[in-house]
C-alpha cells in the first residue's frame, strides 16, 4: 500500500506580508526592474532573494512585465486643429480625395526609440494613463 507524504514541498523565502511589499513596491514605480525591487527589499528586510523570485511574486500579484503602449503628446491645440480640420473635409467625394497626394514622410525620434523598457502591470490595463509613455 502507498500513501503520499505531505510537506514535501520547497520552504518558500518570503512571507505573504513581504509578497505584499514586493507588489506595492512595483506599482509604486512600474517602469522598476525585478532585480532593483530584489535590491530595495534586502534593504529594507535583510533577506536577500534573486530577480527570479521577484518575478514570481508579481506573477502571483498579478503583475506581468509588459512593454508600454507609446502615445503621440496632443495639446488641446492639436486636437481642435485636427476637429477643425475634420469638420472641413467631412463631406469630400471620392474625386475630390482622388486630387489628394499623401507623401511619403521621414521617421526620427528626438528621444531613445529603445523598446526594451518594460513596466509591470495587470492584464487588460494597457491604456490606464500610468502604462503610457508618451513620444514625441
Amino acid at each position: 500500500m502507498c500513501s503520499r507524504r505531505h510537506g514535501g514541498n520547497r520552504v518558500r523565502s518570503t512571507t505573504p506580508a513581504e509578497d505584499r511589499y514586493i507588489i506595492l513596491s512595483a506599482k509604486r514605480n512600474r517602469r522598476t526592474t525585478a532585480q532593483r525591487v530584489a535590491n530595495q527589499f534586502l534593504a529594507a528586510s535583510g533577506k536577500q532573494i534573486s530577480r527570479k523570485t521577484v518575478a514570481r511574486r508579481l506573477r502571483g500579484g498579478g503583475l506581468y512585465a509588459r512593454r508600454p503602449v507609446v502615445c503621440v503628446p496632443l495639446t488641446r491645440q492639436h486636437r481642435t486643429a485636427r476637429l477643425q480640420w475634420c469638420r472641413e473635409h467631412h463631406n469630400w467625394t471620392e474625386q475630390d480625395w482622388a486630387c489628394v497626394l499623401f507623401s511619403d514622410e521621414s521617421r526620427f525620434s528626438l528621444s531613445s526609440d529603445c523598446r526594451r523598457q518594460l513596466i509591470w502591470r495587470e492584464s487588460g490595463t494597457a491604456y490606464r494613463p500610468e502604462n503610457i509613455q508618451e513620444k514625441d
